[in-house]
């Protein structure tokens, strides 16, 4: 059986993507910075920071051994913050840089030479990365920092190891519900939805499709 590995799995897209991936017959590994006393699925690393190298290199190798059989690499691994730039923390840069950028570039540093042939890697960027609006700038700068890195990372690997990433527009979530509560969530997109895409681009079917950046911003209602 074929494991894949995933970032961020604890939070609210992270789970939705470990399960679409444990229905489609994978062995999971996640990986978070949040700690959990029990493991979850098949195998956990918890309270790892991804934007240090050194860490993202050791919890790679955990989930590769725990998983014995990896074929494709998730990085779910993010944060979101809302600051317009006038009065804005400087700090926040840097914090949104480390959440989306360097985790994800740290865990492909990790995943590339060891991924097999035919193996993938899926980062998650964001549709505001291509046109950001007002009080998004270091947010949608982070994310594009992924989709540039996956673009590279595809030239790189390709013929062996295929780079997509998937650009959600709002996401269906809890959370998103608490900060928004004035917009009606209709229109956003469930994150079961957006990991069916995700278990897509892992498979076989996607074998044709590398460096894409593929919009799912749809609202669904499931």
């Amino acid at each position: 059986m074929a494991g894949v590995i995933i970032t961020g799995g604890l939070g609210v897209l992270g789970q939705a993507v470990a399960q679409a991936f444990k229905a489609a017959g994978f062995k999971i590994a996640l990986i978070d910075y949040a700690a959990v006393t029990e493991p979850t699925l098949d195998f956990t690393v918890s309270g790892v920071n991804l934007a240090d190298a050194d860490q993202a290199a050791e919890a790679f190798e955990q989930a590769w051994t725990a998983l014995g059989d990896v074929r494709a690499l998730i990085n779910v691994a993010g944060a979101f913050a809302f600051e317009m730039i006038d009065g804005g923390d400087p700090i926040l840069w840097d914090r949104l840089f480390n959440a989306n950028l360097k985790t994800c570039a740290n865990m492909c540093r990790a995943a590339a030479p060891r991924l097999p042939s035919g193996g993938a890697i899926v980062n998650i960027g964001a549709s505001v990365a291509e046109r950001a609006g007002a009080g998004l700038g270091a947010y949608a700068a982070s994310k594009s920092g992924v989709a540039r890195l996956t673009e590279s990372l595809a030239a790189e690997l390709a013929g062996r190891v295929r780079v997509n990433a998937v650009l959600p527009l709002i996401l269906d979530t809890p959370q998103n519900r608490r900060d928004m509560p004035d917009i009606d969530p209709a229109s956003w997109t469930k994150p079961a939805a957006v990991a069916d895409v995700i278990v897509f681009l892992a498979n076989e079917a996607s074998r044709a499709i590398n460096g894409a950046l593929i919009p799912v911003s749809a609202p669904t209602t499931r």
